[in-house]
């Protein structure tokens, strides 16, 4: 019986999981979020396939709901929560007790529910999560400061929202509440996982930091997660805090011990654990949501909506003006993106058993909210964050994005015509005539792209950034090719991966330097070198200095009587190659003559009408010694 019921759960969770694949495939083509699509993909079982998956607290808390904290807290930096520490724990604390405040209230005073039970369903539905939201956050390119401010309240308002609900059951269940004995309670649970999730995390840590095996170190993340859960729920604190503080720590601290390979697996193996744990968590949530009871209850239903975005308002409007100013447009993103989910799903799961037909009440009313936020709030928040122009996009970058993708089409047109060609599939005369039509605007548009990227050198780091990223994954994916051929050792593939995973770790400055790093066997930089050269005149330099291997760094500048626009090059130049550097750069920065009006020459408002001649271009070089240097 045992044996049966391990192979029914692993054929529901094979099934479920192709079930979230069809439903990603889906999403990605229609251009909606992947979340919600699970649970309504989730209720469409529950309706039509009649898929009844019994669900318990501990399940969801205890398996699920561990990688998803642990994940989000590793991945948030310690220094932009410190920036907005206060607006976070505002909204996370007094933010949860105001939220239970209110819409207890309203629910007992509008809708009827006795006190407790309204207090019991205020402090459920306090808990946001945001998954969604921030996953839309991520693809539209939304200020990282708005996604922290966000993920941060979540974090810890989970944690607070499960001690806040714990207590008020407490209360039901025994009939005696002490408002001392309670604030009591509250910071020994909260204050409890804290400490127990900082110190684990602390030691993991450590441990990880003396351990050079990135499966080791990985499995010692798992250790972490569900450890500093399950240790704090032994000795009666929040375990949920407790995966936030150890998610942290480990993930401001842990990384600094890793090696570069170690680090990329580790964060690999979390947002995958992560994406599972969010597909059951969805697909269940539509799994259990009964919809003949939530339609009997609607009007209920109703009223905590109201009370729920009513609370949020307050929160929100009323409590982030504490620390750092938010901009106010910031404030209904803020608002509208306060989803409900995984929480109260794990928290309304268990009311039945304890509280009977209140619990079930409360539990229908858990899960009208739930499906509220997630359709309506989740679905309608891309259109908020575009009607608000929260995304500042750069003009520029739009143009360099629409240039670059008719570059590439018309190349991709180009190169698909040609193979037609070769295999016969379409005639000369048609090849003879569209030939030279698509050669043409090839290069018309190619050069309007390199046009872009020579005045806006922004532009172009970011475009090297991405070229310098594909190829260093090019490079581990030919190591891996060579390995799995049996070309190569598994010692000299993990050597010379951990140089390219180091490289892909690496967080380059604002500049783009030398786009690939220098090998041992390359004479070492001895020079150097600063040359101010012309605009016009830096493509050729950079080919020149690019045949040489010479590392080119481009910083714009100004100067000059005519005050134009040049370019400040950084050279590092080998050993021996200061002469060939300096010719180099002579042949392809020409001097010229150019005709510019003479008041514009002395920088007068108004130019003269008789034009000066004046001569410009060539390279200014300054050369300086170099006794030590480490690349970056």
């Amino acid at each position: 019986m045992d044996e049966l019921n391990l192979l029914l759960v692993l054929e529901v969770t094979i099934g479920l999981l192709l079930v979230a694949v069809l439903v990603g495939l889906a999403a990605r083509r229609l251009r909606v979020p992947y979340t919600l699509g699970l649970v309504l993909v989730g209720l469409g079982l529950a309706i039509f396939a009649r898929l009844d998956i019994p669900l318990t607290a501990d399940l969801v808390l205890g398996l699920l709901i561990p990688p998803l904290i642990f994940e989000a807290a590793f991945h948030l930096r310690a220094d932009a929560l410190r920036k907005d520490l206060a607006p976070i724990l505002t909204l996370a604390v007094p933010g949860v007790v105001l939220t239970t405040l209110v819409v207890g209230s309203i629910m007992h005073y509008f809708a009827g529910l006795p006190l407790p039970i309204a207090m019991l369903f205020g402090a459920l539905v306090a808990a946001t999560d945001p998954v969604a939201v921030v996953t839309l956050f991520r693809r539209l390119g939304v200020p990282k400061r708005m996604q922290v401010l966000l993920e941060g309240e979540s974090l810890l308002n989970d944690g607070t929202a499960i001690v806040v609900f714990n207590l008020v059951l407490a209360v039901i269940l025994t009939g005696q509440f002490n408002l001392f004995q309670s604030v009591v309670d509250f910071l020994r649970v909260a204050g409890g996982g804290l400490l127990v999730g900082g110190l684990l995390g602390a030691l993991i840590s450590g441990i990880i930091a003396r351990v050079d095996d990135y499966l080791l170190e990985t499995a010692l993340t798992v250790v972490l997660a569900y450890g500093a859960y399950l240790v704090a729920e032994q000795l009666h604190v929040s375990g949920v805090l407790a995966v936030v503080a150890a998610g942290l720590l480990n993930g401001n601290i842990g990384p600094k011990g890793m090696s570069p390979t170690t680090r990329i697996v580790v964060t690999n193996f979390w947002e995958t654990g992560s994406f599972f744990a969010n597909t059951f968590v969805f697909l269940l949530i539509g799994l259990q949501v009964n919809l003949p009871l939530i339609w009997e209850n609607l009007v209920l239903i109703g009223w905590a909506i109201l009370a729920v975005l009513v609370s949020r308002a307050l929160d929100v409007y009323g409590l982030a003006w504490v620390g750092d100013r938010i901009p106010f447009r910031w404030l209904h993103i803020l608002y509208w993106g306060g989803l409900r989910g995984a929480i109260s799903l794990a928290l309304a799961v268990a009311l039945p058993s304890l509280l009977g037909p209140d619990g079930v009440l409360v539990q229908v009313m858990a899960f009208g909210v739930v499906l509220f936020t997630l359709l309506v709030q989740g679905s309608t928040i891309g259109m908020l964050i575009r009607k608000l122009n929260i995304i500042e996009r750069d003009e520029q970058q739009v143009l360099y994005e629409e240039r670059h993708a008719r570059a590439v089409s018309t190349r991709t047109a180009y190169q698909h015509l040609k193979n037609l060609y070769q295999d016969g599939l379409i005639s000369e005369h048609s090849w003879r005539i569209l030939r030279p039509l698509l050669e043409q605007r090839s290069r018309s548009l190619q050069s309007l792209v390199h046009e872009l990227l020579r005045r806006h050198p922004e532009l172009a780091l970011k475009d090297l950034r991405n070229a310098r990223l594909e190829a260093l994954r090019a490079q581990r994916s030919a190591l891996m090719q060579l390995l799995q051929n049996g070309v190569i050792t598994e010692e000299t593939f993990s050597r010379l991966a951990a140089e390219v995973d180091e490289a892909l770790a690496l967080e380059l400055p604002p500049w783009p330097g030398s786009l690939l790093r220098r090998s041992a066997e390359e004479p070492p930089i001895r020079h150097l070198a600063l040359a101010i050269i012309q605009e016009q005149d830096f493509e050729n330099a950079a080919e020149a200095m690019a045949k040489l291997g010479v590392p080119v760094t481009v910083l714009p500048s100004t100067g000059g009587f005519l005050q134009r626009r040049n370019l400040t090059l950084m050279l590092g130049i080998p050993e021996g190659q200061v002469e060939d550097v300096i010719q180099a750069l002579q042949a392809s920065c020409r001097r010229r003559v150019e005709f510019v009006a003479e008041g514009a020459a002395r920088g007068l408002p108004l130019p003269l009408p008789r034009p000066k001649a004046v001569t410009i271009g060539g390279a200014t070089v300054f050369l300086f010694p170099v006794e030590h240097y480490e690349e970056i």
